[in-house]
């Protein structure tokens, strides 16, 4: 029997990462705390590397390793804003590290190792490698949540975190042993002949497979924070250090939607109308939580949290319609979802009375008065998580529901304009108290710099998308085409 080839190049962008990672490691430790700065401007380098590696590397499909590892144009659109998530996320945490005392070199390492799996999860063909790529991920989630270590917020946080997230891999693995014991391999391709041969046959699908595959949903609807499996996040987001949140709200969010799909797609495309409905209630109670549990939030990253439940409900609207169609909207609702979240953070970053952090939402009051560019940059942001046209937003929400429609999904697609509708009260009550009261205690000046470069980046994306949507949205068919061959 002749051993499998490895094509090495296949997995460059994840060996070069994970090679990056471990010399910045040593880097860190030889040079000492006073190596943040530069640690961290290294890792930026390294992710905008990977970035380019991945971008020149992404080609016609082929399974590596095995058939352990897939590289496509799936893969390669959600690593690309994975890796743009995390290269943000260093950017954002610059500064708040900086007056937080918390420049410890430790914090971009653990982003470039997390950053390694959510790539390894976006590729994975297996579910060896799907657990694998996780586990490095969720690892080293859990360290970051608890990185502020004189605080009990952060550290509850991590705590949390880690025993609801070790719950989820329990459930996982057991769905994983259902599924090898009913199919007789964890090769995501032979599972897919096992359960469309059944399908063909005309035989009824074994529940012990129907079971496994509800196990892993379960679990990777906890790694999306979708409900009822959110219940961490309003906590962890706001325990966690800002940074942390910000990160948390994008390239962890990416990488597990991407491995949602590719997991319920790939292996179980035959028996769709099964875990469809499944992903529909869950797609309905995330937009339902998200729309109406934020509104009596006084905490901007506990509604952030929030927030983010509902977005992921939106997203797995375009799981249930299925087909390219429905996987495109999704690429393309992640990719405006990392633009507004990175703006809004942006300025939940900056706001500080006094040089002390602040988070309540009431802190926001009078921001137009004190810093009129910030406040729109909010508003816009703001604006365009409500889905208010032309912003960038409103697009994501516009193809979502298109595919819901197009799929038959009526019900669905009502409830997703409905939630929209509530939903976007609180994310004008933001506007509102940035325009309309007075501030009882002014935000410090000047905003910083690094902050106010993001936000401009992100918030010029979000406001003028609507003039030129052609190439991302080429690029989203493009990569749904890839998991549909033929």
């Amino acid at each position: 029997m002749n051993a499998p080839a490895f094509s090495f190049s296949a997995a460059l962008p994840e060996l070069f990462l994970s090679l990056s990672g471990l010399a910045l490691l040593l880097f860190g430790a030889l040079t000492g705390e006073k190596s943040y700065r530069r640690v961290a401007a290294l890792a930026l380098i390294a992710l905008l590397v990977a970035a380019v590696l991945v971008l020149f590397g992404a080609g016609a499909r082929s399974v590596e390793f095995g058939g352990l590892f897939v590289v496509d144009g799936f893969g390669a659109f959600m690593k690309a804003l994975v890796l743009l998530g995390a290269a943000l996320g260093i950017v954002l945490s610059l500064d708040y590290n900086r007056r937080e005392e918390l420049e410890r070199f430790e914090f971009p390492v653990l982003i470039v190792f997390a950053t390694v799996g959510m790539m390894l999860m976006i590729s994975a063909s297996d579910l060896i490698s799907l657990y694998l790529g996780l586990e490095l991920q969720s690892l080293a989630l859990y360290v970051m949540a608890a990185f502020r270590r004189d605080s009990v917020k952060s550290t509850e946080a991590g705590l949390k975190y880690f025993v609801l997230g070790a719950l989820s891999s329990g459930m996982l693995l057991y769905g994983a042993s259902l599924i090898y014991g009913f199919t007789g391999s964890t090769n995501f391709a032979a599972i897919a002949g096992a359960v469309s041969g059944v399908v063909k046959s005309g035989a009824p699908v074994p529940l012990g497979v129907l079971f496994g595959v509800v196990f892993v949903l379960a679990a990777l609807a906890f790694k999306v924070s979708a409900a009822p499996f959110h219940m961490w996040t309003p906590d962890v987001y706001e325990g966690a250090p800002t940074p942390v949140t910000a990160f948390f709200a994008v390239a962890p969010k990416v990488a597990a939607t991407a491995l949602l799909v590719r997991v319920l797609i790939e292996p179980f495309g035959a028996i769709a109308p099964q875990w469809q409905q499944v992903v529909w209630l869950v797609a309905v109670l995330s937009m339902i939580v998200g729309a109406f549990a934020a509104i009596w939030q006084t905490n901007v990253k506990r509604l952030m949290a929030y927030s983010s439940i509902g977005h992921v409900g939106y997203a797995l609207v375009g799981l249930v319609a299925g087909g390219p169609g429905g996987v495109s909207a999704i690429a393309l609702y992640m990719a405006i979802y990392l633009f507004m979240n990175i703006a809004a953070f942006s300025v939940i970053l900056g706001m500080r009375v006094q040089g002390r952090a602040v988070e309540r939402i009431g802190d926001l009051a009078g921001l137009s008065r004190t810093h009129p560019l910030v406040a729109a940059a909010l508003a816009v942001a703001m604006f365009a998580m409500a889905g208010i046209p032309p912003l960038a937003g409103f697009f994501s929400k516009f193809y979502i529901f298109d595919a819901a429609v197009r799929g038959g999904h009526y019900v669905l697609a009502v409830v997703g304009v409905l939630t929209s509708v509530f939903g976007a009260f609180y994310y004008l009550r933001i506007v509102k108290l940035m325009y309309f009261d007075e501030a009882t205690e002014t935000l410090d000046r000047p905003f910083p710099a690094s902050l106010g470069a993001v936000l401009a980046g992100a918030t010029l994306f979000t406001f003028f998308f609507f003039l030129a949507p052609g190439p991302l949205v080429r690029a989203a068919n493009a990569a749904a085409a890839s998991l549909f061959p033929g």
